[in-house]
């Protein structure tokens, strides 16, 4: 059912938060302590079986230097032959950590080199991850990330999950010199679904040599909105939380607005896809219309009126191939 908005006020909708002062400072501080730590990433070949998709595993440094597990999975040397391939980096769902070797092979089908990351932490919902939040601070939490360490940006989960995502764009275009993989620096985009597209936004917004970023059904958009108007996980964990830690309402607010998509995308040039469901009770309409109509660079919106979280499905994801074809043509 429709819950939202109406289609006219969606269209005009720029959300409910505001930047706080020093987000440029907070997030130039903390990528500049990751970045502290030598970019050596790790690429080691993995026996898949697969033959005309090659897959290695990959760590890199992440927050605080922390070793962050990927996939990196490129067509077949047969398939690819010897240029440069664009390259996609991808972020998971809320829940889901890098999954199997052998998942997710849409991207190197289609001949991009394609990097995805695992989520610190998670990995035990939908498919399964490998990478420890190993800076998890201590401090009331509900089940799940949303409010680990919300009390304070500096020890908020998602400041450390947001510089691991600009990490891993750092680390995919330091491929290209290392002979590692033949991947196009300067054609590198970002995607992801759900929580995955809120982190591509971020790293759109942190880190201006991302090329393209596609941004499905995102989610850590406009959470003050988000927060009153549904009744779904994972926003309601901090509903949760708040219901219990009645006096924290104040600071809970004001750390999120440092991880607010609606707040960090005027930073992003970038071409962007975005997709909305219009009955989505996960992501609502509006917090995705926020963070679309904020965002600073050209931009697409596909909108699907009868769909839920799911929104496009494969048909996403064939709009998605066809818009970073035409922008790494």
């Amino acid at each position: 059912m429709y819950y939202d908005l109406p289609a006219d006020q969606l269209a005009a909708y720029r959300g409910s938060t505001s930047a706080p002062e020093d987000l440029d400072r907070f997030w130039a501080d903390t990528l500049d302590e990751a970045r502290q730590h030598p970019l050596a990433v790790g690429v080691t070949p993995y026996p898949s079986g697969l033959r005309t998709v090659e897959v290695y595993d990959v760590v890199f440094p992440g927050f605080g230097g922390e070793p962050i597990q990927a996939w990196l999975r490129l067509p077949a040397r047969s398939v690819r032959g010897d240029g440069q391939l664009p390259g996609v980096v991808q972020f998971v769902g809320y829940g889901g950590g890098r999954g199997d070797a052998r998942e997710s092979l849409f991207w190197a089908s289609a001949g991009f080199a394609h990097l995805q990351m695992d989520t610190r932490g998670q990995g035990a919902g939908w498919s399964t991850g490998a990478t420890p939040d190993a800076s998890g601070s201590a401090g009331p939490q509900v089940p799940g990330v949303m409010t680990r360490g919300v009390l304070d940006p500096q020890t908020y989960y998602y400041r450390r999950l947001i510089t691991d995502a600009v990490r891993a764009v750092e680390a995919m275009r330091s491929l290209a010199g290392s002979g590692a993989a033949p991947v196009d620096p300067a054609r590198v985009a970002v995607l992801g679904q759900s929580q995955g597209g809120g982190l591509a936004l971020a790293a759109a917004s942190l880190c201006p040599e991302v090329a393209a970023v596609v941004a499905l059904v995102p989610f850590l958009s406009d959470f003050p909105r988000a927060l009153t108007v549904t009744d779904g996980y994972p926003y309601r964990e901090i509903v949760d939380f708040l219901s219990m830690q009645r006096g924290a309402a104040n600071r809970v607010m004001e750390t999120l607005r440092y991880f607010d998509a609606v707040n960090l995308v005027p930073r992003a040039t970038a071409p962007a896809l975005f997709s909305v469901g219009l009955m989505d009770t996960t992501t609502p309409p509006s917090t995705v219309y926020a963070a679309y109509n904020n965002y600073a660079g050209p931009k697409e919106l596909s909108v699907w009126p009868f769909n839920q979280h799911e929104a496009g499905g494969i048909e996403d994801e064939v709009l998605a191939l066809a818009f970073l074809q035409k922008q790494f043509a």
